[in-house]
């Protein structure tokens, strides 16, 4: 499968698992923003055949680049970062995992990075979905806290809801495996 077709296939596996649309009520987003549509990536983050395309899409996406390490807030970007592990390791070219913490440890380190990032080392961020961006953004202060160089800022959906942007002011590379567009238009069948 090419990069085009697993984008395509792992669009289908997140209309099926991890999707949902209503007019009436709108959902509450994080963000506390109403919605039509909701993504919870987890069922497909966690699902082993969007684990697997997951993996692959990341890779393809940061191959380019010189980077030891992707990671991001902890609880979304943390499967998103196991499987490109996996799978960088798999293609010859193996990225570590770190996960972000959302508080510091009271105890030990007390730091907020779990993984074996050490500061100098350039990494990708990652995040499961990009509304606002805040979460994707307390990832990057985190790892620059930690001395790592942030590289490129990966989304697995990008709501282009004007996330992107505000993470552009701190990362200027920053991209989406799908966007709601494409999810949209996958949902519509307007693709395929």
């Amino acid at each position: 499968m090419d990069h085009a077709q697993m984008k395509e296939k792992l669009a289908r596996v997140i209309l099926e698992k991890s999707f949902k649309y209503s007019d009436n009520p709108p959902f509450t987003l994080a963000s506390g923003r109403k919605s039509n549509f909701y993504f919870n990536c987890k069922p497909t983050t966690l699902d082993p055949e969007g684990m697997n395309l997951i993996g692959h899409l990341l890779f393809d996406m940061i191959e380019d680049l010189d980077v030891a390490a992707a990671g991001g807030l902890t609880l979304g970007a943390d499967p998103m970062a196991n499987a490109l592990s996996v799978i960088s390791f798999q293609r010859g070219k193996p990225v570590k995992s770190f996960i972000v913490r959302k508080e510091a440890k009271e105890h030990g380190t007390k730091s907020r990075i779990e993984g074996t990032v050490k500061a100098g080392e350039s990494v990708v961020i990652l995040d499961d979905v990009i509304t606002t961006g805040g979460s994707t953004l307390s990832a990057i202060e985190a790892a620059r806290q930690a001395g790592l160089t942030v590289k490129r800022v990966i989304a697995l959906i990008d709501r282009e809801e004007g996330g992107r942007e505000n993470i552009e002011k701190e990362v200027s590379d920053v991209r989406a495996v799908l966007t709601r567009t494409e999810v949209m238009a996958y949902y519509s069948g307007k693709t395929g």
